[in-house]
């Protein structure tokens, strides 16, 4: 198997018992996962996008991860995701939306 160049983790906010409840799920993150997935075909980015559970940052949601980076990014929306997608393909991040150092 190849592995994608990047591995994009979206909180959907899914607790134990498998429901989504949490703050980005409430904003709107479930819409952003099919977004995402949407613009990085469009721009031939090889990655692989999950939903996750909680990422205990709720406080700064919607989140979106975007690993081997380990860029943390809080407050995604759509125009927020394109900023994000273009530094990527320069192999930048976009240092205003970072949620962690």
């Amino acid at each position: 198997m190849k592995k994608p160049d990047y591995h994009i983790l979206v909180c959907n906010s899914y607790r134990v018992a498998g429901d989504a409840k949490g703050y980005c799920n409430k904003n709107g993150a479930a819409d952003l996962i099919q977004y995402i997935m949407e613009e990085c075909n469009d721009r031939g980015l090889d990655a692989a996008l999950s939903s996750t559970a909680c990422l205990n940052v709720c406080s700064q949601g919607p989140v979106m991860v975007v690993h081997p980076n380990n860029f943390w990014y809080g407050g995604i929306d759509e125009e927020k995701i394109d900023e994000i997608l273009d530094a990527l393909e320069e192999g930048e991040a976009v240092e205003e939306y970072l949620i962690s150092d």
